[in-house]
């Protein structure tokens, strides 16, 4: 059986100049995308709530009323589809640079 040997580098990472050095370490969403994105996440969150609703006095009894309310089958589908915009918007927004 024949052994191996592994190559060692006798380089220091300094000498070395790789891509990751030469990047800053900049966060890569700032304050701004944050609430936006918090924002977002308040309008889904409404907009399932309100699509949920609550429960039925009578669960034997279905009352299309309910079930079928503006609310429901709307408003809380314009929320989450809203929020979900939102989302996107704050993903892709670049903050202004500071002179």
């Amino acid at each position: 059986m024949a052994t191996t040997k592994k190559a060692t580098s006798t380089s220091t990472p300094s000498a070395r100049p790789s891509a990751a050095s030469s990047v800053q370490n900049a966060p890569l969403f700032g304050k701004e995308n944050y609430k936006w994105m918090l924002i977002g996440i308040v309008l889904i969150a409404l907009g399932l709530f309100l699509m949920g609703g609550g429960k039925s006095k009578d669960p034997n009894v279905f009352d299309p009323k309910e079930v079928y309310s503006f609310t429901r089958i709307t408003i809380a589908p314009i929320l989450i589809l809203g929020g979900f915009v939102i989302e996107i918007f704050a993903i892709f927004r670049k903050d202004k640079e500071k002179k």
